[in-house]
């Protein structure tokens, strides 16, 4: 069984109005001296940030002073991974209420919001580079890593999973409104993130050296700063033998979020064994993948998806059941299918985060609306899910030792 590992990017909000804090230098601030008398604490200098890391999790600043990122260590079971990401959730928490506030996961800030950039070098560079777009670049995402023996795994793994990926983009929707507005969308994250240049799907690379060919060549083209910012659905890790998924919104609820991490587990494991058996990858259109994302950002389990198969419109619980078939040989052996099966019908039946966000908006909204249109009672709402669970950082079991996982 493949070790495996998460980032969530949580806003730091206002318990009050619910309105987007910059705070996250505070916390970070705080988090660090707390850890400097810890006897295992560490600081990890990565390209892109410094990483604040005690014995079980790490706490990160990201490209806005209104988010914080949590990870968790390397796992090899579901439960292990469901504990360390509520840990993580509990430690952002308790900073944030040190400081006056609370942590949301929420995808994109339901309120109106000024963002402020983290005050790094790069970054300034970034803002600089893509003025808007980094400007409103206020998006929280999960971002799921899993090990893999060798590059040329990788590679084989990217090819075959990338038809695969806009269902978990569907599952994950949680950012429905967009700086005080409804936006449309179950996933608007993913149309904010998708103006990045290198986002989104990517082609069929074949080879390893075909993949760093790419890279070379995106990075000669001196759009982007470095190749932290080849934001690509799923790439490569460059600091750990990985593939890092990152289509997902962050999600309301801890377990979904696990849910979501057994899913790209399974998919590694599954494209790695076709590969090894000679099956070629679908040879499906980079533009059809690009429409399939689009569709899930659009609809989320709400109307269509673009089945991963034939790639034409299917009812979107059809879709996720199919894909869970798929994986149900992988999902059997390791012994999480049933975990699995019963984590989708969930959603399915509640929505998505995206729904309940509107579910508690509609209920805000009903007799006298409210100045802010009930978006401060979707943040309230997302701050008391989000650490629905919260744990005692004491009870949690550590995760073997084996992959530290940290990627920007």
């Amino acid at each position: 069984m493949r070790t495996f590992g998460v980032e969530e990017e949580l806003l730091i909000v206002d318990p009050t109005t619910g309105e987007p804090l910059a705070l996250a230098d505070a916390l970070l601030s705080g988090h660090r001296m707390a850890a400097d008398d810890a006897p295992d604490a560490r600081s990890l200098e990565t390209e892109d940030k410094t990483v604040y890391d005690d014995d079980e999790m790490g706490l990160s600043a990201e490209l806005k002073l209104e988010q914080i990122e949590t990870q968790t260590r390397p796992c090899l079971e579901y439960g292990v991974l469901l504990d360390q990401i509520r840990a993580g959730r509990t430690l952002a928490d308790r900073a944030a209420q040190k400081n006056g506030a609370r942590v949301a996961a929420l995808a994109t800030s339901p309120l109106a919001s000024t963002s402020h950039t983290t005050p790094d070098p790069r970054y300034a560079r970034m803002l600089e580079r893509f003025g808007l777009t980094a400007q409103e670049q206020l998006t929280c995402g999960f971002h799921v890593h899993t090990y893999i023996e060798s590059p040329e795994e990788g590679v084989a793994v990217l090819d075959r999973i990338r038809d695969k990926l806009a269902v978990l983009t569907a599952l994950s929707a949680n950012s429905p409104f967009w700086n005080g507005v409804p936006t449309g969308f179950e996933s608007y994250r993913t149309q904010a993130w998708n103006r990045w240049p290198t986002s989104g799907p990517a082609g069929i690379y074949g080879t390893y050296p075909a993949y760093r060919r790419v890279v070379t060549r995106l990075l000669d083209s001196g759009v982007m700063l470095d190749e932290g910012m080849l934001y690509f659905d799923a790439r490569l890790s460059r600091n750990h033998p990985t593939v890092e998924v990152r289509v997902a919104d962050v999600c309301l609820r801890a377990e979904d979020a696990a849910l979501i991490a057994l899913l790209v587990r399974a998919l590694v494991e599954s494209a790695s064994r076709e590969w090894r058996d000679g099956v070629d990858p679908a040879p499906v259109p980079t533009v059809l993948l690009r429409m399939a994302a689009w569709q899930a950002s659009s609809s989320g389990l709400s109307g269509e998806l673009l089945d991963f198969g034939t790639f034409r419109p299917a009812r979107a619980a059809d879709v996720v059941r199919s894909l869970v078939d798929y994986l149900a040989p992988v999902l059997d052996e390791q012994g999480e299918l049933a975990i699995v099966r019963q984590g989708v019908e969930d959603i399915i039946a509640r929505g998505t985060g995206a729904a309940e966000q509107r579910r508690v908006r509609d209920r805000a909204m009903e007799g006298s609306p409210p100045e802010d249109l009930g978006l401060g009672a979707v943040v309230n709402h997302a701050v008391n899910i989000t650490m629905r669970g919260a744990m005692d950082l004491s009870e949690v079991e550590a995760a073997p030792d084996l992959l530290r996982v940290r990627q920007s």
